[in-house]
């Protein structure tokens, strides 16, 4: 896409996506081959089509198609899936991230009972709802969050609900208050990876902010839990992955998930390293010494995947 033909309305991603951020992304290193430990089920199973057509059908959109997230045959051929509201257009750019970047639409009112609706019929009992970010809203859309919980417990009051939310930045306030109308079961919001890289990786974006997010949800939620996940293999030391989890900690995160970063496109930050399995099991090891929870930690773990069973303290393999 040329600077002539450049339409902030429609979807950029890859290059055209990420062109723009300040830190460029440039890499002498050959691309390194999956090791063996990176094993993506795949399924033939007819749910997973059906529940494909359902979600297409009701023009809901998840992150696990957006995001191009490797576990999605596996939680489709199960009948779950984490849903992701206001659109498909995000207004950042981050270069891990395979959601597009674009001039979001604006918000849908009917989505929420949409929304709702799809979860009955699939007879959920934990749903996980996200969102692309949305600087362009004066609540980051945290009101539409809310009015997506009050409309699922109005229809399905047992339906537990975890949000995995934006950062909100410059607009917590108001975030924090719109999400007071209609509170979560589970409150997530993604630390993604140490401040040292977050120039180039969450551009935007802000370490101190993320974690006081998390840490002023607690303070008017105290009995909500409150979750953060980091991706290894961006770039950071085993050294910066202790200190980010003890930073998550003093700001009293109860939850985490740790996973491996898997680069989407040629366009994106390259994987630096593949973390083995030893060593996601020596970092939940850790992590459970300083007090966490519970803590989901292996290579293709993400926020998301098995959220149920991650809140019902089950072992995530």
């Amino acid at each position: 896409m040329t600077q002539t033909d450049y339409d902030p309305t429609q979807q950029q991603r890859g290059k055209a996506k990420l062109s723009r951020i300040p830190v460029k992304i440039e890499s002498n290193q050959p691309s390194q081959p999956k090791p063996d430990w990176i094993r993506i089920k795949l399924s033939n199973n007819p749910a997973v089509q059906r529940l494909k057509t359902r979600i297409r059908e009701a023009g809901l959109v998840t992150v696990c198609q957006e995001a191009a997230c490797p576990n999605l045959n596996e939680c489709y051929a199960h009948g779950t899936a984490s849903f992701m509201i206001m659109g498909d257009k995000c207004t950042r750019r981050c270069s891990f991230c395979e959601v597009a970047h674009g001039r979001p639409d604006p918000l849908n009112p009917k989505e929420p009972e949409e929304l709702s609706s799809v979860i009955e019929s699939m007879g959920l009992r934990y749903v996980v709802i996200t969102s692309v970010d949305r600087d362009d809203l004066r609540d980051g859309g945290a009101g539409h969050f809310a009015a997506c919980i009050q409309s699922i417990r109005n229809r399905t009051p047992t339906v537990q609900v975890e949000i995995l939310v934006p950062d909100f930045r410059g607009r917590m306030e108001k975030a924090l208050d719109a999400l007071s109308q209609a509170p979560c079961d589970v409150f997530n919001h993604n630390i993604e990876t140490a401040p040292r890289l977050y120039a180039q990786a969450r551009p935007g974006s802000d370490f101190a902010w993320s974690l006081k997010l998390l840490s002023e949800h607690k303070k008017r939620f105290p009995d909500i839990p409150t979750k953060s996940g980091m991706m290894l293999g961006l770039g950071e030391t085993d050294t910066e992955v202790i200190e980010v989890l003890k930073a998550l900690r003093d700001h009293e995160v109860d939850r985490l998930t740790l996973g491996q970063y898997l680069q989407p496109s040629e366009h994106h930050m390259p994987v630096d390293r593949y973390v083995t399995p030893e060593q996601f099991e020596k970092f939940k090891i850790q992590a459970l010494s300083m007090g966490f929870d519970h803590v989901a930690s292996g290579p293709l773990v993400r926020s998301s995947y098995h959220a149920d069973k991650q809140a019902a303290g089950e072992v995530v393999d």
